[in-house]
Formats: C-alpha cells, structure tokens, sequence
C-alpha cells in the first residue's frame, strides 16, 4: 500500500487469555469495558478491538446482549471503529463467536486464519489463589484445547459478515501457514484486498516471538499478497513494544491493549489499556510518525462507516 507515516494504532481491550486474578486493571464489567474504550480511543486508538464477559465473574462471554451493554455508550462516546472478535474464546462454538456480530454488525471483526493449539495453561502456575473458581481450570485445561479455524470455518464467517453486513476483516495470522490460507481464500474470492493482516507473535502454540519472525512474515505475505494489503502487529506479553515498535519502522500498523500484554514496562502491571496506547503513541512520535485518527484508518481499510453498524 501507498507508504505514509499514518500508522493504526489498535487496542485490545480486554479479551479472552487474561483472567481477573491476574490483574485489577483488566476490564471485567460493561461500565469498566466503555470506560477504557473511550480513554483508549482519547489516547490515540483509531481501533477497539472488544470481546465481552460475564459481568458477574468474568468469564468470556459470546453474548450479544452483553455486548449490547458497552458498544452504544462507547459509539456515542469516541469515533473509533468498533472491530468485535469473532475468536470469542476457544471455549466457544463458531455459532457462539459470531452471534453478537451477526446481530449487531460492526464495521470490523476479527477472524482468525487458521487451526492451532491455543495453550494459556503455563500462566496458571504463577498464581496460588483466584479471584473466581473458574479461573484456575480454564487455564489448566488449555493443554487440550484446539482453537478450530478450519476452511469451512472461514467460509461462514466470510459469508455471514463479509457478505451479509459488509464487515472489514482484521485477519489474525499466528504463523505463516495462516498467510498461504489467506491466500487461498483470496483465490476462491473470499475476500476482497486490500486486506488488513494482524501478525501475531508469542502465543503458545503459534509463531515465537523472535524478531526474526516478524520479517520472515512480513517477507511471505509481501511474496502473497504484493502490495495489495494493510498489516500489523502485536505480541504477547513482554513482547509487546518491541514488536511494535520494529513494526512501525518496517511501515506497519500496531496494536496494544490488556487482551495482549498486562505490562506497560519490566515487571510493572499497566494501570489501563490507555497507559499503552500513550506510550506506543510517543515511540510513534519519538521515530517521526502519526496516529492515524479513526477516520483516516476507515479510509485506508476501506470500511463502511459506524453509521451502518446496528448498535
């Protein structure tokens, strides 16, 4: 794509990997999840990348009556576009994770390229008491979960969003065979490019986060998809800003936020996903280049406009 010094910034904002116990700054309820939505967005966040959980307990929730309890006040709040997860939890049918965007129609959804093991089971040993019950076993059963993606899979969630309300997709790459399946569904006329690429480092089960990596997958998809293509980073953890900041001076896009890492710095818990997006927004600054605003990264994705979502 054309070369500038816009970059996306996107903010995940609470997800499906972390649990309560491991940090009180992670957004659990509908009020706590708008509110660091819109700082996030005030930040410099051009995308919300937003899942829901119970707000009872905070168990990943595919419910889109949940979702319908954030996403208004959030809309009416911030510019920023709206990208709901279609990953919801491994825990979760596909049905399940494209229920509340099936219904509510956002600009963008996540979708995710590939089948993988999705293993959160070594974060379990690091605590010894938990905030709710279900915690402690949901990371523990991990080493025996299979995050399913199959190509069926990616055909229904193209043709009921993609299709059906004319959503954006944010394609979730955990490794480089999930590029040459893009590719693939390119070629059957899945998708339309230019298409926006999440490189994704660190997770167990998918690529390790070598820099390295990044420009091998960086390389692939530029053999795969030419020009014709947006692309970003993120990555797990301590990982984090590193990667993003290699991504930036490789003329990528970006994104942070406590679904990925609950850290701002060695050792230090983030206070909110906004502390994150400030600093990624002063590295940008720091190397000479913009956060792009919601309106221009809706230009670049080529997205429908927030004024044809159902929410």
């Amino acid at each position: 794509m054309p070369e500038t010094n816009k970059v996306i910034i996107s903010c995940a904002i609470t997800g499906s990997i972390h649990t309560p116990t491991m940090s009180d700054a992670l957004p659990i309820t509908p009020d706590q999840i708008a509110e660091q939505s819109i700082a996030a967005s005030e930040a410099g966040a051009a995308i919300l990348h937003l899942h829901a959980r119970d707000p009872k307990d905070g168990r990943p929730s595919p419910d889109p009556k949940v979702f319908m309890q954030f996403l208004p006040r959030i809309k009416q709040s911030c510019s920023s576009v709206i990208n709901i997860t279609t990953g919801g939890a491994v825990t979760m049918t596909v049905d399940e994770r494209i229920a509340a965007a099936n219904q509510l129609s956002p600009e963008m959804c996540s979708l995710n390229m590939g089948s993988m093991n999705f293993a959160l089971y070594p974060m379990a040993r690091r605590y010894k008491t938990w905030k709710y019950d279900w915690e402690e076993q949901y990371l523990k059963q991990s080493d025996a979960y299979i995050f399913p993606n199959t190509f069926r899979d990616i055909e229904k969630v193209y043709r009921t969003l993609g299709e059906g309300h004319g959503v954006k997709f944010e394609h979730e790459c955990y490794d480089s065979g999930h590029l040459y399946n893009l590719a693939h569904c390119i070629d059957r006329g899945l998708f339309k490019p230019p298409v926006f690429l999440q490189l994704i480092f660190g997770i167990l089960g998918g690529i390790g986060p070598d820099l390295d990596n990044l420009l091998f997958m960086k390389r692939t998809a530029d053999r795969l998809f030419g020009d014709d293509y947006y692309w970003s980073v993120l990555a797990g953890g301590r990982h984090q800003m590193n990667f993003c900041t290699m991504a930036t001076m490789l003329g990528g896009n970006v994104r942070v936020g406590l679904e990925d890492s609950l850290y701002i710095g060695p050792g230090k818990l983030a206070a909110s996903n906004a502390e994150q997006v400030a600093k990624i927004r002063r590295i940008l600054t720091e190397l000479g280049m913009e956060a792009a605003t919601p309106q221009e990264a809706r230009t670049m994705l080529g997205l429908k406009g927030a004024d044809r979502v159902k929410f």
